[in-house]
């Protein structure tokens, strides 16, 4: 089997904690787009939802002033351990982290001023509940700030995933496909709704993007982020006796792709709303 499709990465191991915390290249265009939006204003309480391994929260939490208090949480203990070094580190004063979920937030009615989620409000179990919570939290006229990826994340990928699930006969797993998508990376449109149906009024939306270039196909799918974030996520869609013989085609038609262009380039669309109460 292709050393790609084997799992390598323990989440619960330190050291692979460190390791993908070293360069937060997936999360940074995000990231910026965000603090670009944000409102910066003295003495506030602020919270990062889906803080992961700390940013923006660390970057947020230093350029606020020591009167301001800014949380984090998220449901992976590992990474809240790493954050926790972080602000001891750095001798952050005004913040702290708990491990917690989006959708059960452990803080008392209209307690925040900010609340900002760097590509973490796509990936919550229940999108209504946590924004229903977000709404919760946050003090009247407080601001929300958000980004997401799109669906066309990737979509050089996408078309050759489902080029090949189509000539193999496979067509329930591009349904499935589409699921995953849909599930993981919601369309603007559905995104607004949801947001003011959660009485949110969302007064801009950022639309950005930004490339992820490799030399050819087999670069990309043994890219550390790919194998750890999205890879198994595609293994899954498929039947586990024909994810050597689907990944292998897939490699061949991105290398072809990579030949032929001189490169292969993957697209990541992404937005940023900025909501208030």
């Amino acid at each position: 089997m292709k050393n790609y499709l084997q799992n390598i990465f323990d989440s619960e191991n330190k050291k692979f904690i460190d390791a993908i915390d070293e360069v937060a290249i997936w999360s940074a265009p995000f990231g910026f787009t965000l603090l670009n939006t944000i409102k910066m204003k003295r003495g506030i309480k602020a919270l990062d939802i889906g803080c992961g391994t700390g940013f923006p929260l660390t970057e947020l939490a230093t350029r606020l002033d020591g009167a301001s208090r800014i949380y984090g949480i998220d449901p992976w203990d590992k990474a809240v351990e790493r954050v926790k070094e972080k602000i001891s580190l750095y001798e952050i004063k005004n913040a702290e982290v708990k491990t917690g979920t989006a959708e059960n937030l452990p803080f008392e009615d209209g307690y925040f001023d900010l609340i900002v989620s760097n590509n973490g409000i796509n990936n919550v179990q229940d999108l209504d509940k946590t924004l229903s919570e977000c709404y919760r939290v946050l003090k009247a006229g407080g601001q929300f700030v958000f980004t997401f990826n799109l669906p066309d994340t990737f979509i050089e990928f996408y078309n050759i995933f489902e080029e090949t699930l189509n000539d193999l006969g496979l067509l329930n797993e591009i349904q499935k496909m589409y699921g995953h998508i849909f599930e993981k990376r919601k369309p603007i449109d559905y995104m607004k709704n949801i947001v003011e149906q959660n009485n949110f009024n969302i007064s801009e939306i950022k639309e950005g993007s930004f490339n992820y270039r490799f030399s050819d196909g087999t670069s990309f799918l043994y890219y550390p982020m790919i194998r750890f974030h999205f890879l198994p996520s595609w293994i899954e869609l498929l039947p586990s006796q024909r994810v050597e013989e689907v990944f292998e085609i897939i490699e061949t038609k991105l290398n072809k792709a990579a030949s032929e262009k001189g490169e292969l380039i993957m697209t990541v669309p992404y937005a940023c709303f900025s909501c208030f109460k």
